[in-house]
C-alpha cells in the first residue's frame, strides 16, 4: 500500500508566480518505495490570479477559500490530508534535495519523535545563498527547549517552523496553525515543542526566498504593539500546554 506525504502550501496573488519553483524541488525529491507526495495549495483568497501558476499534476490538489492569513490557508487545507505526515511549503521557497527523505526517515525511524525541522539557508534576489549561525546539534530537540531558547532570545527559536515536518495526527490535535495575522507558524512549533520531542537535522532542508514582497518584510510585521501581543499569546499557549502534562507519544496506561 502507498503511503504519503501531505505537502501544504499556503498562497496569495504575490507570491503564485514563485510556486513553479517550489514544484520543480518537489519534483526532485526522492522518497523511498511505498511513499508518494500530494501537494495541497491552498489560496488565501479567491481571486483568479492563483490557478494560472499551479502546475498540472494529479498529484496536485488546489483549494481556494476566504481571506484569513496563511495559518487559516493552511489549516482548512487539513481537510484534504490523506496522508500521515504533513510539511509545510511556503509557495516562495524550494527544498533541496533530501529534503523530505529525511525527515521521513527521522520520524519512521522513532515513534517518540512528533515533528522535524532543519538547517535554513535565505535564498537571495541574486540566487545566491546564505546561512546564519546559532543552529543546534543534530539529533533529536527535547520538550521545551525551543520554548526556552525563543523566550530568552528576543523571541527567535533556534529551528525555523517553514521547515516543519509533523506527524498529522498530532498537528490535528493541536487545532493546525494559530489563529494569528503572523508567528503562527512558531505558535505551532512551540506548542509542538511542549508536547512531543522533535528531531533538527543540520542538512540544509529549506531555500527561503528573500523578495520584497514576502509578509515578513512588511512594516506591520514589526509592529512593536501587534508582536507584543502574538508573542504573549504565543508563549502562553506553549506554557499552558505544558503544564497540563499532555505528551505525544500518548501513554496507553
Amino acid at each position: 500500500m502507498t503511503r504519503r506525504i501531505i505537502i501544504v502550501t499556503a498562497v496569495h496573488a504575490p507570491s503564485a508566480r514563485f510556486l513553479r519553483d517550489a514544484y520543480a524541488s518537489l519534483c526532485a525529491q526522492e522518497l523511498p518505495g511505498g511513499w508518494e507526495w500530494h501537494w495541497l495549495i491552498q489560496e488565501d483568497g479567491t481571486t483568479d490570479e492563483v490557478a494560472p501558476y499551479v502546475p498540472d499534476d494529479q498529484r496536485i490538489t488546489f483549494g481556494q477559500g476566504r481571506h484569513g492569513g496563511p495559518g487559516v490557508a493552511r489549516t482548512i487545507a487539513l481537510a484534504r490530508a490523506d496522508g500521515e505526515y504533513v510539511k509545510v511549503l511556503d509557495a516562495d521557497d524550494q527544498l533541496p534535495p533530501g529534503a523530505l527523505a529525511r525527515d521521513l526517515a527521522a520520524l519512521e525511524a522513532d515513534q517518540a519523535i512528533g515533528w522535524a525541522t532543519s538547517r535554513v539557508l535565505d535564498l537571495l534576489p541574486d540566487g545566491s545563498t546564505a546561512g546564519f549561525p546559532g543552529d543546534p546539534d543534530h539529533g533529536p530537540v527535547d520538550r521545551g527547549a525551543v520554548l526556552d531558547y525563543w523566550a530568552a532570545h528576543d523571541f527567535r527559536a533556534q529551528v525555523h517552523p517553514a521547515t516543519l515536518f509533523v506527524r498529522r495526527d498530532l498537528l490535528v490535535a493541536l487545532g493546525g496553525w494559530m489563529a494569528l495575522p503572523a508567528s503562527e507558524d512558531t505558535g505551532l512549533l512551540l506548542a509542538l515543542n511542549s508536547v512531543a520531542r522533535g528531531w533538527f537535522s543540520s542538512d540544509v532542508g529549506l531555500l527561503y526566498r528573500k523578495w520584497e514582497g514576502q509578509a515578513t518584510g512588511q512594516a506591520a510585521h514589526t509592529d512593536t504593539a501587534e508582536r507584543d501581543a502574538r508573542m504573549a499569546i504565543v508563549e502562553a499557549r506553549a506554557r499552558a500546554l505544558g503544564s497540563f502534562q499532555w505528551r505525544y507519544p500518548v501513554s496507553k496506561e
